[in-house]
């Protein structure tokens, strides 16, 4: 698809902190884009006929369809990975929009919320560098403003819930996460109404979580999840690895190796008995994944290892052919990491 920048400037994408704003912005990009295609109709050659009906169908094609929107949410502190979903969204929509916005309800007492790496600016750059159209970047304040007129520490009043999802390996280890999660999600695709929405792979019950929001709230976006991107040692690429001192940093990619070592094993077992395939117990691949991490001496407190239905995160006894997400949560020093594989 051929897509137009919309931008204001040459060099920087328009930087919005209003919802006000940023839908404003949009609308006039949308009018934008119309009006050029419009244009671009009145100016080819148009067919040659002499019936009414072609006519009429030729009348309709000056009629443009509105413009597809791309849109990437981020917490900024943004990596190759994030810049990966950027650059599918350019190349298949007409205007790219992208969030940067440290949520407060997704992170409990504790966690870090307070010491998350925020560089707006540095962010605003490495967005220009791939071509997106809009920023929004907005404060707590114009995202929850009812909880901060009544001095609720910025934890919205209404929110979106997947029930049963704080049940999930990743939902009981974080306690409330998946509501801040589901709640912001909706509130920005309700803010910016792209058309098509970029998540990545990296957070599997997290892409599980926002495929059942939309379908179930009949929310009109297409959903994108994009594989997640790893460095050349299999590290998965994360806004977190910055935490990581050299030590920890050398240690980290043990996850996936892993990861791996069960995605071999499952498939030595489920594929070597003929196009049937066979089956492997969960228990199986979860005692090579945890002698491997067991292994390094610098991961502790490993949170879960769960081999869970790809579509809804339910842990399975086994395996087969329709294959399964492995995740796991662990930390390697002082740094909590996550990962997953898809079999």
């Amino acid at each position: 698809m051929s897509a137009l920048r919309f931008s204001s400037s040459a060099t920087a994408p328009a930087v919005h902190h209003t919802i006000r704003s940023i839908r404003k912005a949009l609308a006039a990009a949308s009018l934008a884009h119309q009006q050029s295609s419009v244009l671009s109709n009145l100016t080819a050659s148009p067919p040659h006929s002499r019936s009414r009906e072609a006519a009429g169908l030729a009348g309709t094609c000056l009629v443009p369809p509105p413009p597809s929107v791309g849109f990437v949410p981020t917490m900024g502190a943004l990596h190759i990975g994030h810049l990966s979903l950027v650059r599918a969204a350019r190349q298949r929509n007409d205007i790219v929009v992208s969030s940067v916005f440290v949520n407060p309800s997704q992170f409990a007492a504790g966690e870090d919320y307070g010491t998350y790496p925020r560089q707006l600016e540095e962010d605003v750059r490495m967005l220009s560098s791939e071509g997106v159209d809009f920023v929004f970047a907005p404060n707590n304040d114009e995202m929850y403003p009812s909880s901060a007129a009544e001095n609720q520490d910025n934890v919205p009043r209404t929110f979106v819930e997947l029930e049963g999802f704080d049940e999930t390996s990743e939902g009981k280890s974080r306690p409330g996460h998946f509501r801040g999660v589901a709640t912001v999600v909706t509130k920005l695709l309700n803010i910016i109404r792209p058309t098509d929405a970029y998540f990545g792979q990296k957070d599997a019950a997290q892409s599980c979580l926002l495929r059942s929001v939309v379908r179930d709230l009949d929310i009109d976006v297409t959903m994108h999840i994009c594989p997640t991107l790893r460095e050349d040692d299999g590290l998965a690429m994360s806004s977190r690895n910055a935490y990581l001192n050299g030590e920890e940093r050398q240690s980290a990619p043990v996850l996936y190796r892993a990861l791996r070592s069960a995605e071999e094993l499952y498939r030595s077992r489920v594929y070597a008995v003929g196009d049937a395939g066979g089956r492997i117990a969960s228990s199986e691949l979860l005692s090579t994944i945890l002698n491997i991490l067991n292994s390094d001496s610098l991961v502790h407190n490993i949170q879960y290892v769960s081999i869970d239905d790809k579509n809804t995160m339910w842990p399975l006894s086994d395996v087969g052919t329709d294959g399964a997400v492995i995740s796991l949560a662990c930390e390697v020093g002082s740094v909590r990491l996550i990962d997953n594989i898809i079999l």
